[in-house]
């Protein structure tokens, strides 16, 4: 178990204990080649997607989040080496990061709570109780509350244990889900051959399939939004908008030796963002060739339908490694509000309340749109990390302002935060545009805000720090 003083919570990662290029691309084939995917990926063909919209639109929004962490957050992690929450610190002041590292590690909790969902729905169909459908809210069943703190539970203590551990789970078990999820797709498109009667000669024959039964490009479901190419290349780009362009990575790239570690992130983007998305959508939309009015997603019974016990197998574990590094920032975040209490007990504490919120099922059959408002709400201390980070010093600005004048707020970062906050739902509210969209404007409003406010505020010139 690590210590809390091996985490370097408020300091930078020494050379020592830096990582090497492996380490990421693990940890991130494991975190995105997850249970979550099999959950996601469905949803595109809830929301009536057609086969080519998802194709380009995966392909292009995926590159866009790698080049996101690549060029964006791990240039700044592998410089400051600084967690977001002690960085924001420096900026922001340590009255106003209460703040945001409370809503910053909430916002964490509901989508690891999700993740724990998601294995829960393996363990639904070993012990055969009942478990929630597409439109429910609220636990059904004693067995699934039951179900759900076990595997909340053990999560919880592999994220405590420290990144080392998150890592070296997510090495041992990336290989093996990749493999899974690949078989996932095969059994799937074989199964929908033989049920529709298709021959198939060439790659043609597939694709003429997947255009006419599996992505039809249809009416969604109902409680469904129509999907085009524009949401899904977003919601592909947006969906870790957090992590990083909402800088919330930079707790994690601070142990990367070199910033150019940032193109890991593909492995998890491609192997998980497209092929397992890709998988987990022929395998539902199997499901509803086979009866329409079924329209439940659960991980579990899907994965149990296409690979037996090897799919439930995989349906725990890829729950687990996605949650691990998410209670792992979440409890980052909590920590970092209260300092004098150990990560440990802080972190194993978060995952307890992930696993409270993994019994609602409302956060994961709505999970495409929760990803999308919760990365609008962190995206704005992005943009203020960037700009405080590489344009400050540029403008004749002092970066670490907070930290530097000795402020507990500074109004800058804040305001930036919560008027961009404001401007963006309204628009999303009233229809001018649609929430996956919202976040690029946003980013460009609140650094503006940030910077303008900033020259206005730092009317003194502040002895530069080192």
């Amino acid at each position: 178990m690590s210590s809390p003083k091996t985490e370097y919570e408020r300091e930078p990662v020494p050379p020592k204990a830096q990582l090497g290029f492996k380490s990421f691309v693990g940890q991130y084939a494991g975190e995105h080649t997850a249970g979550t995917e099999i959950m996601i990926g469905p949803l595109f063909v809830a929301a009536g997607v057609s086969a080519v919209d998802l194709v380009v639109g995966l392909l292009i929004g995926n590159l866009l989040a790698v080049l996101s962490w690549t060029f964006m957050t791990a240039p700044i992690a592998t410089r400051a080496r600084l967690t977001l929450y002690y960085q924001l610190e420096k900026i922001t002041g340590r009255k106003f990061v209460v703040l945001y590292n409370l809503v910053n590690g909430i916002a964490f909790c509901f989508l690891a709570g999700s993740m724990i969902t998601v294995s829960a729905t393996a363990l639904g169909v070993w012990f055969g109780f009942p478990m929630p459908g597409l439109n429910d809210l609220y636990p059904n069943s004693v067995g699934w509350i039951v179900a759900v703190f076990a595997v909340g539970t053990v999560i919880a203590f592999v994220a405590a244990a420290g990144y080392s551990t998150v890592a070296k789970v997510a090495n041992y078990a990336a290989p093996w889900m990749v493999l899974v999820f690949i078989a996932f797709g095969l059994v799937g498109l074989k199964d929908f051959l033989v049920e529709t009667s298709h021959t198939v000669n060439g790659l043609g024959d597939v694709w003429n399939l997947a255009q006419t039964a599996i992505w039809k490009g249809g009416d969604p479901l109902p409680g469904q939004i129509k999907f085009t190419v524009w949401h899904v290349m977003f919601f592909a780009w947006f969906c870790n908008m957090a992590m990083h362009i909402g800088m919330s990575d930079l707790s994690v790239f601070r142990f990367a030796r070199k910033a150019r570690y940032g193109l890991a992130t593909a492995t998890g983007m491609y192997l998980g963002h497209f092929l397992a998305w890709i998988a987990a959508s022929i395998l539902f939309a199997l499901q509803l060739h086979r009866d329409p009015l079924h329209t439940d997603v659960l991980p579990g019974p899907l994965a149990a339908g296409a690979c037996g016990v090897t799919g439930l197998v995989l349906v725990i574990i890829a729950g687990w490694t996605t949650a691990n590094p998410t209670i792992y920032r979440a409890g980052l975040a909590f920590q970092a509000i209260i300092p004098t209490v150990s990560r440990f007990k802080v972190t194993f504490a978060t995952g307890l309340i992930c696993a409270f919120f993994g019994m609602f099922p409302a956060i994961a059959m709505k999970l495409l749109g929760f990803v999308a408002l919760y990365g609008l709400a962190l995206m704005p201390m992005g943009a203020v990390i960037f700009c405080d980070y590489w344009l400050m010093r540029r403008f004749g600005m002092q970066p670490y302002y907070a930290e530097v004048s000795g402020k507990g707020i500074n109004w800058a970062p804040a305001l930036a935060w919560l008027v961009t906050l404001a401007v963006c739902l309204f628009a999303v509210r009233q229809g001018y545009i649609g929430l996956y969209f919202a976040s690029l404007p946003g980013w460009f409003i609140a650094a503006a805000i940030y910077l303008g406010l900033s020259k206005i505020l730092q009317k003194q010139p502040q002895t530069s720090i080192a």
